[in-house]
């Protein structure tokens, strides 16, 4: 039977507002795709995203049109070819990648070679932009975290961060300005950084804008967000920037993903993992890249009001527990 693909447009909203520098959201928007074969299931999910140029409709487009490949055979090399990096892409490959792990009865992480157990992270929570002083109370209600991030915008950024930092004094911080920043800002909010020991500054200028940073030196070491996608993004940011963040909806699954995760370390970048707001079901494919990582954040599901059964959970002692195998990539179902 040859391998039929659906789509299925499903809206998760959130426990409480996600506010970042382009605006609030309240749910989020995700594309599932299945892949089944007639014997086993394989599924994904995709998060299509505005700053992209992506909708719902047009991720579906994209997935639909690759419905006869995916019927005739289509791999997941051959679908790096087939369709550009993005939310489509992601979908159809991480529904790829459980279909393998299904019928191989092998779980993903054994078909990558690494311990079939996936080991609890350190994984940031956000939080979202508000005034300094509501800030501070989502802030200290995560006090059992090692690692927080701070969303932000060009609007008083110290007063937010400085804020953040006095209600936790000892955990590690990423500051988040999404694109918001110009390099003079970033220049003159040096000494906060340096005081409040931010550890990473994720993406604080635009992306097409990006190259004034050539030279530049910074207190904190600079992340790579929406100006790292693929492996070929690499050799134009490695004077921009020392850390990237690996996100499957930007490299296009898994597949792409792991072969950024090589190029980064090899080209000497610092690696993070990221994702955007999503269920554990896309959460799963992504705890390959992140548990070589050096930040973590994969808090998606942890905005959602429900995730599915056996979605990942931040553990009392401030480590994320994977998602069950059972929901993606854990070979045969009991």
């Amino acid at each position: 039977m040859p391998a039929r693909l659906t789509l299925e447009h499903r809206s998760w909203p959130l426990a409480t507002p996600f506010r970042i520098a382009r605006g609030v959201r309240t749910a989020t928007e995700v594309v599932v795709a299945t892949i089944d074969d007639g014997t086993h299931v394989g599924s994904g999910e995709s998060l299509p995203y505005p700053r992209y140029g992506e909708s719902v409709a047009s991720v579906r487009a994209q997935a639909q049109a690759m419905a006869g490949a995916i019927a005739g055979g289509l791999g997941r090399r051959q679908l790096l070819d087939a369709l550009a990096p993005g939310a489509a892409r992601n979908a159809l490959d991480c529904a790829l990648w459980d279909l393998e792990s299904r019928r191989s009865g092998r779980p993903v992480a054994a078909l990558l070679g690494q311990p079939d157990a996936l080991p609890s992270l350190a994984s940031a929570q956000t939080v979202g932009i508000d005034t300094p002083e509501r800030m501070a109370a989502a802030a200290r209600a995560l006090a059992h975290l090692d690692l927080v991030k701070v969303k932000v915008d060009a609007e008083d950024p110290a007063a937010r961060i400085r804020a953040v930092r006095a209600a936790l004094p000892r955990a590690r911080m990423i500051v988040d300005p999404n694109e918001s920043w110009t390099l003079a800002l970033l220049d003159a909010l040096q000494p906060v950084l340096a005081d409040a020991r931010v550890d990473l500054v994720e993406q604080p200028l635009p992306s097409a804008e990006d190259h004034v940073l050539v030279g530049f030196r910074s207190v904190a070491r600079l992340c790579a967000d929406e100006s790292c996608h693929v492996a070929a993004d690499l050799p134009r940011l490695r004077d921009r920037y020392q850390v990237v963040n690996i996100k499957l909806d930007k490299s296009g699954g898994l597949t792409a993903a792991l072969d950024l995760l090589d190029a980064a370390q090899a080209q000497g970048f610092g690696i993070m993992a990221g994702c955007m707001i999503c269920t554990s079901l896309a959460i799963a494919p992504a705890w390959h890249v992140a548990r070589h990582a050096e930040f973590v954040d994969l808090d998606g599901p942890l905005w959602l009001c429900e995730d599915h059964p056996g979605g990942a959970t931040m553990r009392e002692d401030g480590r994320l527990q994977a998602p069950s195998t059972r929901l993606w990539g854990g070979g045969a179902l009991a």
